[in-house]
């Protein structure tokens, strides 16, 4: 009986766990980009909407990485090359987003903050 219950928990949570592990990335990617922002220099978002687009921008560029290579783009926990990821993907988000803004030194800078935040941050944020 055990065995049917995983079974139907894991056909369930296939289609509809992904879409709310986005939604939930989506806000927390929100949170923590407009928090790097505000605590990096060189780094500016100009409004709400702009930081909006950039946590979308973000985040669908977070699941590509993961879909494509299985690699997360966090600075913390995923060691160098996630840091080099995160790097990237804030500094790679400025062409997508206009009002956002950032340097290459903003970008480390960003993705260290973004790290400890995110590392810190409640709640499991894995895809």
């Amino acid at each position: 009986m055990d065995n049917n219950n995983s079974r139907t928990s894991s056909n369930s949570n296939t289609g509809i766990g992904t879409i709310g592990q986005i939604i939930g990335r989506f806000i927390v990617a929100t949170i923590i980009l407009g928090i790097t922002a505000f605590f990096t220099p060189g780094f500016s978002i100009n409004n709400i909407w702009a930081l909006g687009v950039a946590a979308v921008v973000l985040t669908v560029m977070d699941y590509l990485i993961i879909k494509f290579t299985g690699l997360h783009a966090m600075a913390f926990g995923k060691g160098f090359v996630g840091f080099i990821l995160a790097v990237v993907a804030l500094y790679a988000t400025q062409y997508f987003v206009a009002g956002y803004s950032i340097s290459w030194f903003a970008a480390i800078v960003g993705a260290l903050i973004y790290g400890v935040i995110d590392y810190i941050m409640p709640g499991e944020q894995n895809m």
